[in-house]
This record gives structure tokens, sequence and C-alpha cells, in this order.
């Protein structure tokens, strides 16, 4: 995959006064479907969160509450995206690495996953992942 796959998506905000309300459907507003819903909280000031790709997994991950930013990286080129509004959401195919740092207080960070957690999915040390992402984007 490259970073061309990956993609803020705007998620429905229904305005009301008294509160604003957005809500995601799997497979209507996200590209896949999600088993699994996890969140980041109580992230110390200078943290960095995630560190790894997955092999299969696609993810969408939204500031629930405050503000961070994620750094997606194909083992080639690097974006940075700052995510602060909870209607809009970042879309992570598999084969990107990420992390996630800088932190707001108070920030929680939503995640929406395809898959159970399966830690063999993970690519956990960089260099096994960029050998991995340069060869098959070499070979198709």
């Amino acid at each position: 995959m490259s970073l061309s796959h990956c993609r803020i998506i705007e998620l429905p905000k229904i305005a009301d006064p008294d509160g604003n309300l957005t809500f995601i459907e799997s497979s209507r507003h996200i590209p896949f479907r999600f088993e699994r819903v996890f969140y980041l909280y109580d992230v110390p000031g200078g943290a960095v969160r995630a560190g790894h790709a997955l092999k299969t997994c696609h993810q969408f991950l939204l500031a629930a509450s405050g503000s961070f930013d994620v750094l997606l990286d194909d083992g080639i080129e690097q974006q940075r995206y700052h995510l602060n509004r909870s209607y809009y959401g970042l879309y992570i195919p598999p084969l990107i690495w990420r992390e996630i740092d800088n932190f707001s207080s108070g920030s929680v960070c939503l995640v929406l996953a395809s898959e159970f957690y399966d830690e063999h999915d993970y690519y956990r040390e960089y260099v096994d992942f960029v050998e991995v992402a340069r060869t098959r984007r070499l070979t198709g």
C-alpha cells in the first residue's frame, strides 16, 4: 500500500443546539466492516503510541476528544495528519506504519479495526516493515 490509500473521512454530523451527534456505520461510512473498537486515553505528555504496521487489518482513527498527530509511513514516504474534530477520522489500510504523538490534555483516540486482535498481524520492528513494504511495491 502507499500513502495515497490513506485519507481523511468526514463522518455525518447532526447539529443540535443541545449537542451534536456523529455516528459511524460499518462499511457505509468507512471502507471496511469493523470487528473491534478500542481507545487510547490518559496518554502522558511527550509519549508516542502505536509504532507498528499491520499486515491485514484496516483501521480508522478519530479524535473523540482533544487532538493528536498521526505520522504515516509507507516505507518510502511519510505524511503527518492532525486529528482534532470528532467528525473527521483517518483511514489507514494495511501495510502502513503509524506513530501517534502530540496528544493534547484529555485527548481520546478512538480506533475501529477490521479484525480482532492478533499479535501475528503486527510488524513491530520498522526495518522488518520497510523490507516487506518495499518488496511488495516492487513485485506489485
